[in-house]
């Protein structure tokens, strides 16, 4: 399990971003270079990185369900993600 304070750090980069995304786009495309370095760091979309929505674990992450594999092997054995089942042949 990750820091609540790691958690909470992603959790602020994310609105950062949503919030400065329609101005960095326009800078983006008028090439105003000054104006957009002045823009606080965490409003690049390149600065997230992708966690775990129950336990903040940033290694293993799967887009699909948003969820490490730990945490997804766990789920999955349990059958709480509905249509996956463990393979047997």
């Amino acid at each position: 399990m990750a820091k609540e304070s790691v958690k909470a750090r992603e959790r602020k980069r994310e609105a950062l971003v949503a919030k400065f995304a329609e101005k960095r786009k326009a800078l983006k495309e008028a090439g105003n270079w000054e104006a957009l370095d002045a823009l606080p760091r965490n409003s690049s979309k390149v600065r997230l990185h992708n966690r775990c929505k129950l336990t903040g674990r940033p290694r293993g992450y799967m887009r699909k369900f948003g969820i490490n594999r730990v945490t997804f092997r766990e789920m999955a054995n349990d059958g709480k993600i509905p249509g996956i089942t463990k393979s047997s042949w």
